[in-house]
């Protein structure tokens, strides 16, 4: 799958060219061996030619077993070609700023089944790990020797090097729509096992033409699928959200404070009792219309103030409390929970304490959550 073909077009201005050979790294064990056709010369753009940050223009089969180290990546995200019938080009512009006339193909999205085709398939047949081997060939007695099949041990081989990449502690995206996808998760089960599949997401677009004026005749396609999975039990997940919506803010804290934000009132009962959670909350208010109910803190109920009225309040039926008093009397002191006006006491929550929705497998998204 070349990025770029270097042989036929000048380098893109200020691309530096590769002026060495680059030392080859060690394959693993379940690799496969070295690639045996030729590949143009690889040309490397980076900041000061830093040993880390490097853009590599070439195949990137070659790029991935000559130049990448085994477990030296936290993760990979990558967009593959779609199997679309669609052919992508690498556009650039002269050393003038104009666009270049020439504009290379760097590849075609549904592959062809060739001689190219054939011999990475068994490559994979007699040098790829063993279950991935059999998958392979399970799906050629399947579907046949066409621009599918190509497609998928075109994706195979590469998968076999990014599982090869990956730290322990690392994980892959892998984008694709549902033309192939579930063919492909087949392979993701073969290279990394079934048991490291964490999710699959619909990433939903924002819009999409259902056709139906031109004769359709299926339900609109309007999400692309990402499937992630871990190198071992051992990878390192940081949770992601997206914003609050106005609208979710508006009618969840319908509440505003002196200072103007918004917050709402949550429960603090459980089912069931943990501890010591029988006991009766003290409450006091200014016996004012609208007054809100206080934690009395102090018992000042046991030598009442004028003015004032006092409460003990107690979980309502099938409930108890689902702290103890030292912890209820400690979050009353701290602010961070408040009396309702029903006297029960409850979370003073506010839309900052969380930083959004809880990143789900569905929706519509505009940017991944790990960008």
């Amino acid at each position: 799958m070349p990025i770029l073909d270097c042989q036929s077009q000048e380098h893109p201005a200020g691309l530096p060219q590769r002026t060495s050979a680059p030392r080859s790294l060690p394959r693993a064990e379940s690799g496969f061996p070295p690639a045996r056709c030729a590949v143009p010369e690889v040309v490397i753009c980076s900041a000061e030619m830093d040993v880390k940050n490097k853009l590599y223009f070439g195949d990137n089969l070659k790029i991935l077993r000559e130049h990448v180290a085994d477990a030296s990546v936290d993760m990979i995200y990558l967009d593959p070609p779609f199997n679309s019938n669609a052919n992508y080009n690498v556009l650039f512009k002269e050393k003038t700023g104009e666009e270049s006339a020439a504009q290379i193909t760097a590849f075609e999205d549904t592959g062809q089944w060739s001689t190219d085709a054939e011999a990475v398939y068994k490559e994979v047949v007699t040098s790829g790990p063993r279950k991935l081997a059999d998958l392979i060939q399970a799906l050629l007695s399947f579907l046949g020797r066409n621009d599918l099949m190509a497609y998928l041990v075109m994706m195979a081989v590469r998968l076999v090097q990014l599982h090869r990449m990956l730290k322990p502690t690392g994980s892959i995206i892998l984008h694709c729509d549902p033309t192939a996808s579930h063919y492909l998760k087949l392979i993701l089960d073969a290279i990394f096992g079934h048991g490291r599949f964490l999710n699959e997401v619909a990433w939903k677009r924002s819009s999409a033409h259902s056709d139906t004026k031109q004769g359709m005749r299926r339900c609109g396609r309007i999400h692309d699928v990402l499937f992630i999975y871990s190198r071992s039990e051992n990878y390192i997940w940081h949770p992601a959200y997206t914003p609050y919506t106005k609208e979710y803010l508006e009618s969840e804290y319908r509440h505003v404070s002196e200072d103007g934000r918004r917050y709402k009132e949550t429960d603090l009962t459980a089912a069931k009792p943990g501890g010591d959670v029988e006991y009766k909350w003290r409450v006091r208010r200014l016996m004012v219309k609208d007054k809100r109910w206080e934690a009395d803190l102090t018992d000042e109920y046991m030598t009442p103030r004028e003015g004032f009225e006092y409460k003990a309040v107690s979980p309502y039926g099938g409930r108890f409390w689902a702290y103890s008093k030292q912890n209820l009397v400690e979050f009353a002191r701290a602010g961070i929970s408040s009396t309702e006006a029903r006297a029960c006491p409850g979370w003073f929550n506010m839309p900052m304490k969380c930083p959004g929705y809880r990143f789900k497998t569905s929706g519509l998204i505009s940017v991944p959550p790990w960008e």
